[in-house]
This record gives C-alpha cells, sequence and structure tokens, in this order.
C-alpha cells in the first residue's frame, strides 16, 4: 500500500510538472519595452552624421568615420537609373502641370501627343495595360492595349501628377514607363518606373534626411546615396521593371516635390551640386576601388554594429564604431530614448502562440543589442524568434531594448 501511494505521488507531481502552467501564473495584458535609436545600426547614422557636421567635421570625415578603411573618391555616375514609383498596381493615372502635354507611345502605338486638359490613366487587362485619355468635356479617347508603354513629357511641361490607391508622386525628368509584369498567385499587375540620370535627377529627389540639417550632413548623405545607387545598377529586377525602388526598402525618393520644398529644396540640391566632379562623376564610397555595399540609418543606442552580428557577414568597412551622438536628446529627441508598450494580442500573434506570460532575451551582441528572444506560453510552448522578425512584428524601432547596463564602446582610435 505504501508503494501505491508512492506512485501516485509521483505521477502527480509529474503531471503538475509537465501540465500546462495558466493556473500558476497571470497572463499580463502587455509588455513595456525601452531603449534607444532607430534602425538597423549598420554603417551611416545619420543623427551621427549631423552631430559631427556641426562639430565642424566635412562629408569625408564623417563617411571615412562610419565606413573605416573606405575612401571618398570621384566615380563615374552618368548611368540611367530606373526607379519603381508604382508597384503593383491595377490602374494609375496621370495629369500634366499647366500649359503642358503628354507623349505616349507603345509597342503598336506611335509617339502621339495628348493635350494639357487630358487624365491619361491605365487599366489592367489580362496580361496587357489598356490606355485612355479623358479631356474637360468627360469624352473618354482610347488609346489601345499593350504589354508596356512609355509616357514623356510634351512641350510646355513643368511636371507631371501620377495617382494611384490614395498616392500621389510628382515627377519632371525623365520619362515613365508602364509595363504588365506577373505576379505569383496575383496574375498580372502594372509596374511604374521613372527612367533619370542617376548623377543629379535622382539625387535631387532623395528624401533620406532633412534638408535643413547642416551642408555636411547633406553631402554625407548625397555621397551614401549615390553609392547606393550604383550598387544597384547593371540589372533590370523583373519584379519591379527597376533598378531601386522608391521607399525605405532601398531609398526614398520624393521627387520634384523635394526640390520645390519652399526654403529648403534648393539648399538640398545645392549639396548635390557640391558633390559632383565634373558633368559625369560624384564622390562615392569606395573600398580596394570598388563601391561599397553602403547601408545608413537614423540612429544607434551608442554604438553602431557589426555586419557579421546583425547579418551573419562579416564586411571589413562595416565594423563597430561609437557613435554618442545619437544618445544626445537634443540632437536625437524622439529616439535617444524611447518606450513601447506591445498588447498581449500583437505579442502572441508575433511568436505564433495562443498567449505570452514572459519573455526572455537571448544572445546579444558586442553593442548590446538583441539578437534573439524567446517567448514562453501558458500551453507549455515556447519559441524563439530573431530580433529583426520580433522588432518587425511588434513595431520596436531598433535592437537596443531593456538594455541591462551600460556597453563597453571598444576603442576604434586607431582605424580611424
Amino acid at each position: 500500500m505504501k508503494k501505491f501511494f508512492v506512485l501516485i505521488a509521483t505521477i502527480i507531481s509529474f503531471l503538475s510538472l509537465n501540465s500546462p502552467v495558466a493556473s500558476a501564473v497571470n497572463v499580463p495584458q502587455s509588455f513595456t519595452f525601452t531603449g534607444s535609436g532607430y534602425g538597423h545600426g549598420v554603417g551611416l547614422s545619420q543623427i551621427g552624421a549631423k552631430g559631427q557636421a556641426l562639430e565642424g567635421k566635412s562629408a569625408t570625415d564623417i563617411l571615412k568615420y562610419y565606413f573605416p578603411g573606405a575612401d571618398v573618391v570621384p566615380v563615374n555616375d552618368s548611368q540611367t537609373i530606373r526607379v519603381n514609383i508604382g508597384h503593383q498596381l491595377n490602374s494609375v493615372s496621370f495629369i500634366q502641370s499647366p500649359n503642358g502635354s503628354f507623349q505616349i507611345s507603345s509597342d503598336s502605338l506611335t509617339t502621339t501627343a495628348i493635350d494639357t486638359s487630358s487624365v491619361v490613366s491605365f487599366q489592367i487587362s489580362g496580361k496587357t495595360i489598356n490606355a485612355s485619355a479623358k479631356g474637360l468635356s468627360g469624352t473618354i479617347n482610347q488609346l489601345g492595349t499593350s504589354g508596356m508603354w512609355n509616357l514623356a513629357w510634351g512641350t510646355g511641361a513643368e511636371y507631371v501628377m501620377e495617382k494611384f490607391e490614395g498616392n500621389t508622386v510628382k515627377l519632371n525628368h525623365g520619362f515613365i514607363s508602364l509595363r504588365a509584369v506577373s505576379v505569383k498567385g496575383i496574375g498580372y499587375r502594372i509596374e511604374v518606373t521613372n527612367s533619370i540620370n542617376l548623377h543629379d535627377e535622382y539625387l535631387w529627389g532623395i528624401s533620406e534626411v532633412p534638408s535643413s540639417w547642416p551642408e555636411a550632413a547633406l553631402e554625407s548623405q548625397i555621397i551614401a546615396s549615390r553609392t547606393y545607387a550604383l550598387s544597384r545598377m547593371g540589372v533590370i529586377r523583373k519584379d519591379c521593371d527597376c533598378n531601386v525602388f522608391n521607399t525605405k526598402y532601398d531609398q526614398n525618393f520624393l521627387g520634384y516635390l523635394k526640390e520645390v520644398e519652399p526654403k529648403y529644396g534648393s539648399i538640398w540640391k545645392s549639396a548635390v551640386t557640391s558633390t559632383d566632379v565634373g558633368s559625369d562623376q560624384g564622390l562615392a564610397i569606395t573600398f580596394q576601388g570598388q563601391p561599397i555595399s553602403v547601408y545608413f540609418f537614423s540612429s544607434s543606442g551608442g554604438i553602431t554594429q557589426r555586419a557579421i552580428d546583425v547579418w551573419g557577414t562579416d564586411i571589413p568597412y562595416l565594423s563597430s564604431v561609437p557613435d554618442p551622438w545619437s544618445l544626445d536628446q537634443k540632437l536625437n529627441p524622439k529616439y535617444f530614448k524611447w518606450k513601447r508598450v506591445v498588447d498581449q494580442a500583437t505579442m502572441a500573434q508575433a511568436f505564433g502562440l495562443p498567449d505570452i506570460y514572459k519573455y526572455v532575451i537571448g544572445k546579444r551582441t558586442a553593442t548590446g543589442s538583441v539578437l534573439t528572444i524567446t517567448g514562453y506560453s501558458t500551453t507549455g510552448i515556447r519559441k524563439s524568434l530573431s530580433v529583426s522578425a520580433f522588432k518587425v512584428a511588434v513595431k520596436l524601432p531598433s535592437s537596443w531594448f531593456n538594455i541591462p547596463s551600460a556597453v563597453q564602446v571598444p576603442d576604434t582610435s586607431t582605424t580611424n
């Protein structure tokens, strides 16, 4: 009989250790995260560039600081770059500036002029694109159907306004192409690109930092942006019919609106010109004679990341350097310190679990940023995520969060 009671006690103990823990813990309604910085933290810190510019550093000084071992030298940038300005669209329309006109062509249509009063519209139709022009009178002129259309500026044009899905883009350089592209699982959609000169027209429209920033900070961003664009030349990507997107997935490209920004538009264009070296060359960042794979971000947790820690690849010029400007409240009021509250539903969805009663931060980099995080459910299941997947799911600004103590910043004075 004694052995029987011992067996029963053992079974009860086993079940209690391996059963869901819902009755033993409270499931929090939300989780609070505190941290610093915004972005992936690799390469050029934009807030750091602003801080160094205010201290009198040149663009070359700034870039060689954030890309140790790299050079800033003239390179040929006379290429034409294709910028995607409308991705996987069902329809899109264009409106010409006053006193302007369109020049439209396709595989089956020779160039024809459309007067300024018309709105030119394109609609996907099976594997092709239908084009039409609507005048002020309301009369619609069907222009035909083709797999690709080109739209150019006519005489007297200042800009073309592109409208799609509630978005508006203003353009005034190069020409526009529309192509029907197959999208897996969806069918054909319209890809809209703007083909322009990389040397100046593309850079005039880049909107990565405010044009009101110090000149050296603007120049460092322009040189970095030129370098980024050069690294994307040579191959037209099939999914977008482009070299680059106009979004943060490549570089933010605002187009004509950046140039005509009140008060500061001319300052930005002047900064672009100051990085030119003749009519077909501009300053770029190189390593061993080749343009680098350039990366930039808003701000860090006080020190930049090594590429090997974030992406698993060791790149000599993407090493870690101190970035104290990112922790300056005056320079970086929004992200020198931040706090985010994540509700239970969002947290559970991020891990793909029924609920989360606690999380544990796993590995960190030498800079203190998080690499992995594990969530625990009351069902007894736990799941680990990479920090990149986690911070996107719960919308955290950076990987520097819940840092337990000050990070030891390595001495890089011998490399700069």
